[in-house]
């Protein structure tokens, strides 16, 4: 008979449920105790099973039962080993693993299932190997629930190459580890090899769908993600909260809200369930789409919220500029008894920063350590730095990354190397952009930044030399990337001489008309950061013109009706000029504008943006 039987219908036992309180617990144990049912060895041990899977609450006390068995049966040292496994305290499964080697009992395929699932949780690169090892002297390497179980035990190692040995040793892996084995290199990035391993599937559940269209979302391939969510439909697979959490997360990395609402409105149409996970991502996809009042509309309509949908509305304000907003909701979130993470303090941090509270900020950052023991982790650092140096405190910046309780990082240089460009402070520049390049040599924002601040003062020597380092080492800058959604379809633009757009005539005239126009309002391109080999001012303009920005604002122009806002997405930070320049467009052309760079959100509208020049 099996060691993970069902738990006996003893009626008595049966009333054993996740809400009963210790003090029915104790009250159902005496009457066991009365009526003799416990000298049953297996009744004991379905009574020990049932306290532990079923009302992990109380997990202590079904320990406590076990210890008053005589006879203990492998029925019940199992599911301590699966109760533990799912607990806060995971390790504890290897005491009744040493116990069953310790008794008469042998441990069967459901042990080493369970410790296999314990090691994953651990994510130890010594206790995953060891089980590993057990598992095989015992002889259960040919379970497909073990062989799937240790494919994702070491896809949390991120040991991939171990998955493929464990896959490639099954003679026929059934559906379960085919998934397991798309799912781990997914997880490891290689999305191409799992794609490879979903074509080839002959049956494909909801559960491999939502694998892989997981596995592009969180590796940033959200066309892919997006394109194979539309295949599932027409395939007529279910669809559930969990796809939808993958399909929202690619809609906010792409800012393709047409798609997101089309996302929100079949989660609508369909009944999904809306759990708070796929709350929080709707959420957080208008927000990252910089509909921050749909956004506000999704978390206020939520029936039940957890510390991550309060921190995903927190950070969604703070990205979008509503930094005073931001702490308002933080207060509220106080108020109402939600404790607050140490990824709720970097969206408060950053809330004060796009509006340059310098003294809250401190306050803030002080309340994590002394209010709620949160030890402060660089990225919390690096939003100090970044407010004092936007706000020209240089030297206060720098006293701060000097007096940091951990060793600063590039996020915390990096914000001090762009506070010395905005103020023109060539001496912290290179210090910070040396610091960098000690940490990350191939950092090309250290170079190419330093490069500016030499060139906004027209020391045209130090841009070469910082050129010619960056050619000896190989390092490259990114190029700038715009993406913009017109009719549902994502398009992308990238700087230089891009004309692969099947409309590049048409953007090229529009930029023309841009550039007629701006001029007549007496706009100057500010031309200092541009290459200083290109010695024609009328060349260096037109390099500014093409920014992946510009060539995405244009095909908005011509392509989206008027009154629909321009929505871009641009994977670095806007630079000056093309800051000024939308400003400009926003008014000339009176259509709003709002892009989302690196850093933040810039809602451009009326030739005034929500940065206030503050980014």
């Amino acid at each position: 008979m099996s060691s993970l039987r069902c738990i006996a219908k003893h009626p008595t036992i049966a009333l054993v449920d996740s809400s009963t309180t210790l003090k029915e617990l104790r009250q159902i144990h005496t009457q066991l105790l009365i009526n003799g049912v416990l000298n049953d060895p297996q009744l004991s041990g379905n009574f020990v099973a049932t306290v532990a899977v079923r009302n992990p609450n109380n997990l202590e006390y079904s320990n406590h039962v076990l210890d008053q068995c005589d006879n203990p049966t492998l029925f019940s040292f199992n599911s301590m080993i699966r109760a533990y496994s799912k607990s806060s305290t995971p390790s504890k499964s290897f005491h009744f693993y040493s116990r069953i080697l310790r008794s008469n009992c042998n441990p069967d395929n459901y042990t080493f299932n369970f410790l296999v699932r314990t090691s994953a949780q651990l994510a130890s690169f010594e206790t995953g190997p060891s089980v590993h090892a057990a598992l095989l002297k015992h002889g259960f390497e040919n379970d497909p629930q073990t062989q799937s179980g240790l494919i994702f035990m070491y896809a949390e190692l991120g040991w991939l190459e171990e998955c493929l040995k464990v896959f490639g040793a099954i003679s026929e892996p059934d559906l379960v580890c085919q998934t397991s084995i798309l799912s781990a290199c997914a997880k490891c990035g290689e999305v191409d090899y799992a794609r490879k391993v979903f074509d080839e599937m002959p049956d494909r559940d909801p559960v491999a769908w939502n694998a892989m269209i997981a596995g592009y979302a969180q590796r940033g391939k959200s066309r892919e993600a997006l394109g194979l969510f539309h295949l599932m439909q027409m395939e007529g697979v279910r669809v559930n909260e969990v796809s939808m959490v993958s399909v929202l997360s690619a809609c906010s990395h792409l800012g393709a809200l047409d798609q997101g609402r089309w996302a929100h409105a079949y989660i609508e149409r369909s009944k999904v369930r809306m759990t708070v996970a796929l709350g929080t991502a709707l959420l957080d996809m208008y927000a990252k789409c910089g509909n921050m009042s749909k956004a506000m509309e999704v978390f206020w309509g939520m029936k039940e919220r957890n510390v991550y949908t309060w921190s995903s509305a927190l950070g969604g304000l703070a990205m979008n500029g509503f930094g005073e907003k931001c702490l308002e909701l933080f207060t509220l979130m106080e108020k109402e008894g939600v404790r607050p993470n140490g990824v709720t303090f970097v969206s408060v941090l950053r809330g004060c920063t796009v509006v340059g509270l310098v003294e809250k900020v401190c306050q803030h950052f002080d309340s994590m350590r002394k209010l709620y023991g949160i030890e402060p982790q660089l990225e919390h650092y690096g939003c100090i730095v970044d407010l004092y140096g936007r706000a020209g405190r240089l030297d206060e910046a720098l006293n701060f990354i000097n007096n940091m309780l951990v060793k600063p990082h590039a996020g915390a240089w990096g914000a001090l190397l762009h506070a010395s460009r905005m103020y023109r402070n060539m001496e912290l520049g290179e210090l910070a952009s040396r610091k960098i390049v000690e940490l990350e040599d191939r950092n090309h924002c250290a170079y190419v930044l330093l490069s500016n601040i030499y060139a906004d003062s027209k020391l045209y020597e130090g841009v070469g030399n910082v050129r010619g380092n960056m050619r000896a080492k190989g390092v490259r800058k990114l190029p700038g990337c715009s993406v913009i959604e017109v009719d549902g379809e994502v398009h992308e633009f990238f700087a230089g001489e891009d004309k692969s757009h099947p409309r590049y005539n048409e953007i090229e005239m529009m930029l023309r008309e841009i550039s007629r126009r701006l001029k007549l309002v007496g706009y100057v391109a500010n031309t200092s950061p541009v290459l200083f080999d290109i010695e024609e001012e009328e060349e260096k303009e037109d390099a500014l013109f093409k920014h992946s920005e510009k060539f995405a604002i244009a095909f908005g122009l011509i392509s989206l009706r008027e009154g629909v806002p321009i929505r871009i997405v641009k994977n670095l930070r806007v630079c000056w000029d093309c800051h000024d320049v939308t400003k400009l467009i926003s008014k000339i052309f009176n259509r709003e504008i709002i892009v989302r760079d690196r850093n933040r959100f810039h809602h451009f509208q009326n030739g005034e943006c929500s940065c206030k020049g503050y980014w």
